[in-house]
């Protein structure tokens, strides 16, 4: 339990730090997404949107946007992510290594790479 005013004030200093490298890490993301979001024939602006753009990648994926459900269920969420990851990687032309990598470890690396990238989307079957 922090009881002086100096133990206080640097957790303070923390959280400052920390809400700045959120702030631009979330702003990244948001970039790489919405070029992704336009390629794929979606709004961009719905990148912004947090829970939004989880089932907009869903259904980039070529599936219902109800299976987005499934990222509030704590171990089936990573197996939807690892799985929405192969998918959209594959209709962007990727293969499963990129899309295990860059999708799914490094994401906003691998979004921003289709995004600004020659991929072409072909909507998956």
């Amino acid at each position: 339990m922090s009881d002086s005013i100096t133990s206080q004030a640097d957790l303070a200093g923390l959280y400052t730090v920390s809400g700045i490298f959120g702030l631009i890490w979330y702003i990244l993301v948001v970039v790489a997404l919405w070029k992704v979001f336009a390629k794929a024939g979606w709004p961009g602006i719905l990148a912004i949107i947090p829970i939004v753009n989880m089932f907009i990648l869903v259904k980039i994926a070529g599936w219902s946007a109800w299976l987005g459900l499934l990222f509030f269920i704590p171990i089936a969420n990573i197996v939807l992510h690892i799985m929405v990851a192969f998918r959209v990687g594959k209709a962007f032309g990727k293969g499963g290594v990129f899309s295990f990598f860059l999708l799914f470890l490094i994401q906003w690396i691998g979004y921003f790479i289709i995004g600004f990238g020659k991929a072409q989307y072909t909507k998956p079957v």
